[in-house]
């Protein structure tokens, strides 16, 4: 599967504030850089919740790879690429590593390892998939679509900033939620729109879209019929145990375009509706 991204949600406030959600899969030797981007909003698949069978039958048939093969140069960027037969024989080594990782990982599943240590070495020829939220992508657009950033990264901010920039937000007044993966079934479903829009199941709504971005820990969202009281059950459990940053992904338009909820602009984050959003009572261990 290529570099691929897609709005899964996209509001706009009376304000003009807008708050758009990104479902993105990419290389995982990227993630790095496109954590360095704190007003993100984001949950991704982990190395350590994912089936080591599923990671590693994904990576056999559709590993990471390289999309340009740069000469090697001073700097940071490789500005001249290798001719095609030299090319060919750095992709046919890349591959030669995965094979013979895993081999190895292969091994250590049969041995009974936990995935969260078989996976880890899997990693540099694993995508992963994310769900990204945000109000500010200006810095992102102007740092990743450079023609100096690298090919890969480069090449997934160009689709977000061409879908972004080509998509209609939906308007949402105050009061009304942006909800990643709430499908229009459910969200138009009779008897469930209330006055001024408004949704009289909003709460249940709310906790399966949370949920929902929770769980591309583990899956992707492709080809599923959610169910909203397994993702009730789901969100119940992510807030016991205080797993928050799936609850920052909906939220509402803000009256004044330039206040800050948590890391969003003109929009109130749910997260931060909530009492006990974190931690706050950690005692360190005695000796």
């Amino acid at each position: 599967m290529p570099i691929e991204a897609k709005i899964i949600e996209d509001s706009i406030s009376p304000t003009r504030a807008r708050l758009t959600t990104f479902q993105l899969r990419y290389p995982r030797f990227i993630h790095a850089e496109l954590m360095t981007h704190r007003l993100f909003s984001r949950n991704a698949s982990s190395s350590r919740a994912i089936p080591a069978k599923r990671l590693l039958d994904d990576i056999e048939n559709d590993p990471a790879m390289p999309i340009h093969w740069g000469r090697n140069q001073k700097g940071m960027q490789a500005r001249e690429e290798m001719d095609a037969f030299q090319a060919k024989a750095c992709k046919e080594l890349w591959l030669e590593a995965r094979d013979g990782v895993l081999a190895i990982a292969r091994g250590l599943e049969s041995m009974r390892l936990h995935k969260q240590v078989v996976n880890r070495i899997t990693e540099p020829w694993a995508h992963i998939s994310v769900v990204l939220t945000a109000t500010e992508f200006d810095n992102f657009f102007s740092l990743r679509c450079h023609p100096d950033a690298q090919p890969e990264i480069k090449k997934l901010a160009d689709q977000m900033r061409d879908l972004y920039f080509g998509n209609t937000p939906r308007r949402l007044n105050p009061g009304q939620w942006h909800l990643p993966y709430i499908q229009a079934e459910e969200r138009f479903a009779p008897g469930n729109i209330g006055k001024q829009g408004g949704l009289k199941n909003e709460g249940s709504l709310i906790r399966a879209s949370i949920a929902r971005c929770a769980r591309v820990s583990y899956l992707t969202h492709d080809n599923e019929t959610p169910t909203l009281d397994v993702d009730v059950s789901l969100y119940e459990r992510l807030f016991s145990s205080k797993h928050m940053s799936p609850f920052e992904h909906v939220a509402t338009p803000d009256a004044n375009p330039n206040t800050w909820s948590g890391n969003f602009k003109g929009w109130v984050q749910f997260r931060k509706m909530l009492k006990g959003e974190s931690y706050t009572d950690y005692t360190p261990p005695t000796k």
